[in-house]
């Protein structure tokens, strides 16, 4: 007669084994939260040939005041040659904007706070959907190649946790021939080192950290120059 049932010996923690996985999922828990700001918010430039870094900075238009100041203070660190400023359409929420894009608010923003001798480019992007990053860096890629301006090395100033992918999505659309470095700004509104104590530094390292999650396993980058990749919704 066939057998249905036969014995075996399963292990399980004792008490004092659960306290110390416990112990080590909380532990975990709090080394990820010291390091999120470091992960998501990087400060590595390119390095360039010959260890010479980036001429070029790209400044995200979209970023606010506090934040483009401190992209004026990363530019007279470097030794950049020019600014390219990037962002798609800005909507009138209230009456007129004074930019059609953030792409040239943030140039006008450069220019008048600091850097007006500046060789300052402004590539706009058209309205987008989503991954509106992405589609903004295929726009500086493209007219790079219109301009002729060389982008062997560059380095992109993002906002905070936004600046790692950020860098991911430049990245992707520039490919292995350009290498991306990043500079992220330091928010004004909370402690970057202690994000969890306010809502505004939780909601954001927690929504960037779902979005670079997305980001990495869900987001595959069509073939350079194609249909698909430059899939601007019109603005309604």
């Amino acid at each position: 007669m066939p057998a249905f049932l036969h014995r075996r010996t399963v292990w399980l923690p004792t008490l004092w084994g659960w306290a110390a996985i416990l112990s080590a999922i909380v532990m975990s828990i709090v080394a990820l939260a010291f390091a999120a700001d470091a992960w998501l918010a990087p400060n590595r430039p390119a390095e360039g040939t010959g260890g010479a870094g980036a001429s070029v900075l790209i400044v995200e238009g979209w970023l606010e005041g506090p934040d483009l100041d401190q992209a004026v203070m990363a530019f007279r660190r470097g030794r950049y040659e020019r600014i390219v400023t990037t962002g798609g359409p800005i909507d009138a929420w209230f009456g007129v904007p004074a930019s059609r894009n953030f792409a040239e608010r943030g140039a006008a923003y450069l220019k008048t706070h600091g850097l007006a001798d500046v060789q300052i480019d402004a590539v706009a992007a058209p309205a987008s959907a989503q991954d509106r990053t992405f589609l903004s860096a295929v726009m500086v890629r493209e007219w790079a190649q219109r301009s002729g301006v060389a982008l062997s090395a560059v380095d992109l100033f993002s906002a905070g946790v936004h600046a790692r992918r950020s860098r991911l999505l430049f990245r992707m659309a520039f490919g292995p021939g350009v290498t991306v470095g990043v500079l992220a700004s330091r928010p004004p509104d909370f402690d970057a080192r202690h994000w969890w104590r306010s809502s505004a530094g939780t909601k954001a390292v927690m929504g960037e950290t779902l979005s670079l999650a997305w980001t990495t396993c869900c987001f595959w980058p069509p073939a350079p120059g194609s249909h698909e990749e430059r899939w601007a919704v019109p603005a309604r």
